[in-house]
């Protein structure tokens, strides 16, 4: 299984890398250096999660509809090809939006839209690939591997592009995204080989085909799956709106470059990395709530910090909040998939995890455009570019503070109970048979 882990995170790390260098490096040269809208860039940001539907869709189809015997393999592949091809035309589509004209814009959507299908098709995947390979205790452990190897792969990530980034030119941002596209490209594929046992074709498990309404019912109709649902909204429309603005503030409000920028992120993944490593080993002795409570709390903190450091100009209060950020962050992440994992009902793993990432997509969605907004707006109304960024940081140490109180009201074992009362199953079965 340790292998298993292994290959998992490798696709893992593929599909993250793709966005590395989009949201550590491109926001802050389309926003900064090009002075592109931050609306714009967020709605781009965005487009990808618009395609987030597609994850509860083919979660639910990949389930009962194997492609030659493999359930995950093939929409991985084809994610992962997405994710790639949007990549490495995204630093020509960040100058064509900065030219004359409106066909920038709509090359820039095709662009995003593709990273993001593959982003959306690939995730649901191996997510449920992951769940169903892995045991119930051992699925910990498995979330654990794959995001330490996606941190490690993030910092390294950051750190080869800001070092292919310095000194700064056009040239050099295309060669850099084409460098950590065809890595992506290769660790997918190692990742792939012989990962999937091949499934024998059932013949009930064809003729047994619900409609998607009816197998969202046990979602739809449980109190629990649903809190669950609006707390990962406002918890990761939080800790992830701040991706396309973290390094415009650090630009604007510390005069950082290009290449100090994108070194940000390697600053917050070590941190990820380092509460990774302790989730991991806290997740067999503690209670994953606590656990997970314990991580949204120190983002909070982490928030709080930021924003001080836009009162006071303080590098050092600024680098200890993103610090702060990523640890809580990534507390937070291994022990909430960790529960999102224990939220699944066997025979519908797809479906349930795919639930859950159009949650992630909704979220990522919300933050982006009210972080794009919101500054431009504040900034245009205050003429004071650092406080519009301040005000986008502090909206979203609100939107976290609501959701730690939230999270107080969740409790698995009643989810359990809710989606497993016979009525519930009754109604899906009324409602297969008609």
């Amino acid at each position: 299984m340790f292998l298993k882990r292994l290959q998992l995170g490798l696709i893992h790390v593929a599909v993250a890398i793709t966005l590395v260098p989009i949201n550590s490096t491109l926001n802050r040269v389309m926003i900064h250096d090009l002075a592109i809208s931050a609306t714009v860039v967020a709605i781009l940001a965005s487009l990808p999660y618009l395609f987030a539907p597609l994850q509860v869709a083919l979660g639910a189809y990949s389930d009962r509809h194997p492609v030659f015997g493999f359930r995950r393999t093939p929409y991985i592949l084809i994610g992962l090809l997405l994710c790639v091809a949007g990549l490495v035309v995204s630093p020509r589509v960040a100058f064509l939006i900065a030219g004359p004209g409106p066909a920038g814009y709509l090359v820039a959507a095709l662009a995003f839209g593709a990273w993001g299908m593959g982003y959306n098709i690939s995730s649901v995947s191996y997510l449920s690939l992951a769940a169903e390979l892995s045991g119930e205790k051992e699925r910990g452990k498995t979330v654990a591997i794959m995001w330490f190897m996606m941190i490690v792969a993030i910092i390294i990530t950051a750190v080869s592009v800001g070092q292919m980034l310095d000194p700064y030119s056009p040239e050099a941002l295309q060669r850099a995204f084409w460098a950590v596209g065809m890595v992506a490209l290769l660790l997918g594929l190692v990742g792939l080989v012989r990962l999937e046992p091949r499934h024998r074709a059932e013949g009930a498990e064809a003729a047994e085909n619900p409609g998607l309404r009816a197998m969202l019912t046990p979602i739809i109709q449980s109190p629990q799956a649903r809190l669950f649902f609006i707390y990962l909204f406002l918890l990761l429309a939080a800790i992830l709106g701040q991706d396309v603005l973290l390094e415009p503030f650090a630009a604007e409000a510390f005069g950082l470059t290009v290449s100090q920028t994108t070194r940000i992120t390697s600053i917050w993944g070590t941190a990820v990395l380092a509460a990774i490593i302790l989730a991991g080993a806290l997740d067999a002795r503690l209670n994953r709530r606590r656990v997970a409570q314990g991580g949204n709390i120190g983002a909070l903190l982490g928030f709080v910090l930021i924003v001080a450091s836009g009162f006071t100009a303080s590098r050092t209060v600024f680098y200890s909040g993103v610090t702060l950020l990523g640890f809580g962050t990534g507390i937070s992440t291994v022990a909430n998939l960790a529960l999102m994992f224990d939220l699944t009902l066997p025979g519908s793993v797809g479906l349930f995890i795919g639930a859950w990432g159009l949650a992630n997509a909704m979220s990522r969605l919300a933050g982006n455009l009210l972080g794009g907004v919101v500054r431009d707006i504040a900034t245009a109304l205050s003429g004071n570019a650092v406080f519009g960024y301040l005000l986008v940081f502090s909206l979203e140490a609100a939107m976290l503070l609501a959701a730690i109180i939230l999270f107080t009201r969740l409790d698995v074992s009643s989810f359990r109970r809710q989606v497993q009362e016979p009525d519930i199953y009754e109604r899906i079965g009324v409602m297969t048979d008609s």
